[in-house]
């Protein structure tokens, strides 16, 4: 699942917000928004990974990696922009690409159940991971309404800082967090895997 929605993401990053982007603003506007996702990720998963970590030292080297709050904050982090990109859309009645709609579902999903499978393995209690992921889907719900909201005022220069940072932090999440996590638990078969989520996003993509 982590392999097939890692496929899914590096199409949605190629072809519904980089590329969208660049048609929507300029190529600064872009680069700009590409940086600060990429850098808010990075700092905000160095945060979550020193505040989980055991006090008094390191995890054994031994130990498997606790991916699950990695992966949570990459979709927190990448929803909130993704959401807002939906909900102007909606607003300006220009509609949902598919190939989006779809890459957030088989890409989200597979986060969502690789998140609280690694932090229940970690020993989190459900109830604590269960609020964790009401708090994103609330949150995201509100930047849908908020990108509905600031439609009309939004500049084709800001869709693509937005678009750009929803690219910078996924690249950045996938890479740290869940790429290696679907090699290490799926082996040599999840190269083939995020190839067809690849496959089956960008064909949905292009037929939208």
């Amino acid at each position: 699942m982590l392999a097939f929605g890692a496929g899914a993401l590096i199409s949605a990053v190629s072809f519904d917000l980089a590329q969208e982007g660049a048609q929507l603003g300029g190529g600064d506007s872009l680069g700009a928004g590409l940086a600060v996702g990429a850098l808010s990720y990075y700092l905000a998963n160095r945060g979550v990974a020193r505040l989980g970590r055991p006090k008094g030292g390191h995890a054994p080297a031994t130990a498997a990696p606790d991916a699950g709050p990695a992966l949570a904050l990459g979709a927190f982090l990448d929803g909130i922009p993704e959401q807002m990109v939906l909900g102007i859309g909606l607003a300006a009645g220009d509609g949902v690409s598919v190939g989006l709609l779809a890459a957030i579902f088989v890409s989200n999903l597979p986060e969502a159940v690789g998140s609280a499978t690694d932090m229940r393995a970690a020993g989190r209690k459900p109830a604590t991971i269960a609020r964790l992921w009401i708090a994103v889907a609330t949150i995201c719900t509100l930047a849908t309404v908020a990108g509905y909201g600031i439609a009309d005022t939004a500049s084709g220069d800001l869709q693509a800082a937005i678009d750009g940072f929803a690219a910078g932090a996924l690249l950045v999440m996938l890479i740290d967090s869940m790429i290696p996590e679907a090699a290490r638990k799926g082996g040599n078969v999840a190269g083939l895997v995020t190839v067809l989520g690849f496959a089956v996003a960008a064909a949905l993509s292009a037929a939208s």
